[in-house]
């Protein structure tokens, strides 16, 4: 039970890191990344905006502490 509650820490960790809200906009931009590919548009694009504009906002918030 311990490995598997260490593993379980490791992926929290891994994933969600130090910033939840990085964590809900990447998989938000994937999410809709994937609808659109879906829907037949070519959305390669989106994703990588999402990011940076994700990053900026993390990094602006970490500067404001």
């Amino acid at each position: 039970m311990r490995t598997l509650r260490a593993f379980g820490r490791f992926w929290y960790d891994f994933v969600i890191g130090d910033d939840w809200r990085v964590a809900v906009g990447v998989a938000v931009a994937l999410g809709c990344t994937a609808a659109l590919v879906h829907a037949g548009v070519d959305a390669w694009w989106l994703t990588p905006p999402a990011v940076v504009l994700l990053l900026g906002l993390s990094l602006r918030r970490a500067a404001k502490r």
